[in-house]
């Protein structure tokens, strides 16, 4: 008969994990805190945009090519929609969590 691994869970062990994940970002590559995460990320994204708009202003100007600029613009549409997505479930989660009782 084989028995099931026992699972001890300390009521500290959230709270370790949690202050684990704060103390990060250091030099290693780490990704560092929620903060920093979602900063960087709101970067990316805008960096996307911009390229976008670089490559259509290329294209206007007659310098850039017609296909870098519908990849461009795609690739910055989708980078939104994914951003507005994220902020959704994020405000979706807060408001459920505010209307737990406690």
């Amino acid at each position: 008969m084989t028995s099931a691994a026992a699972l001890v869970i300390r009521p500290q062990s959230p709270l370790d994990a949690y202050s684990q994940i704060d103390r990060g970002g250091d030099a290693d590559g780490d990704l560092g805190s929620f903060g920093s995460v979602m900063k960087r990320a709101m970067q990316e994204v805008v960096s996307t945009g911009q390229d976008a708009e670089v490559k259509s202003m290329n294209a206007i100007a007659g310098k850039g090519d017609i296909t870098d600029v519908v990849a461009a613009v795609s690739k910055a549409d989708l980078a939104l929609q994914t951003t507005v997505a994220i902020r959704d479930r994020m405000v979706q989660a807060y408001q459920t969590v505010m209307n737990m009782t406690i």
